[in-house]
């Protein structure tokens, strides 16, 4: 039997359920002060939205859209929050179209901790490109995704199908 290592989850493994997942700050609320740049993932933030690739993610491209504000529902935005929120995915909509030209997307959140969320208490969105045949047998058979492409790649594809560095950076008027 052949092995694929993946050793970059053990961190998320680890991180889950460790003692460290509860002295965590949130993740999202860290990113909305930094830059945008690939060190971080962030490809954009505007002072309402914040758009990061996912460290792990389910598909090449995986890219997650959240408010700057930490809301847990989507109750709790405000109406522009949620227009500027909705903007932003169809801008990734369209970068990821540009970048990789998926067949569909995934597009959803999972608001809780019974609903499966990772990052609890900050809303996000999880946009994940997906293409014909791209589930194969390493998932059921191995429980595991292949990625044929890093993050490296990914976020400089994005960044010029938003537009480059410049657009990352850029602040709604």
């Amino acid at each position: 039997m052949e092995r694929l290592w993946a050793a970059w989850r053990m961190e998320y493994i680890a991180g889950a359920s460790g003692k460290r997942a509860k002295k965590a700050k949130c993740l999202f609320c860290s990113l909305a002060r930094a830059r945008p740049g690939p060190r971080n993932l962030v490809l954009a933030r505007t002072p309402r939205v914040l758009v990061m690739l996912n460290l792990y993610p389910y598909n090449v491209g995986h890219v997650m859209v959240a408010p700057i504000r930490h809301r847990r529902s989507l109750a709790q935005l405000a109406p522009e929050e949620s227009l500027e929120l909705t903007e932003w995915l169809g801008k990734i909509e369209r970068a990821l179209k540009r970048a990789y030209r998926p067949h569909g997307f995934n597009l959803g959140m999972n608001l809780g901790r019974t609903a499966g969320a990772g990052v609890l208490g900050h809303l996000h969105w999880h946009v994940v490109p997906r293409w014909n045949g791209d589930t194969n047998f390493m998932p059921v058979i191995a429980a595991t995704k292949v990625l044929p492409e890093s993050l490296d790649r990914t976020y400089r594809r994005l960044q010029a199908a938003l537009g480059g560095p410049a657009a990352a950076g850029r602040r709604r008027r």
